[in-house]
């Protein structure tokens, strides 16, 4: 699974990781990834790895239907 958002493309930060002795050593932050199936009508679901700052937008703007997000495509349009 790769660590970039299907959705806005946001990846890893990095940075240093100081410890109590102020060594420096190189340190990735991931983000936090979910398994998202959507459905983009026509009885065609996808499922993309969102990150849950881009789900959280997803489930105020579309609904709930049989376990799935169902989207307008003019919505996923905006998306990507």
């Amino acid at each position: 699974m790769s660590k970039f958002c299907d959705c806005c493309g946001r990846g890893p930060a990095t940075g240093n990781a100081v410890s109590h002795s102020n060594r420096h050593t190189r340190r990735r932050w991931l983000i936090n990834l979910q398994s998202v199936r959507i459905d983009v009508g026509g009885g065609e679901t996808r499922k993309l790895h969102i990150c849950t700052k881009c789900l959280r937008l997803l489930k105020s703007k579309s609904r709930l239907v049989n376990g799935s997000f169902a989207v307008t495509l003019t919505f996923l349009v905006a998306i990507f």
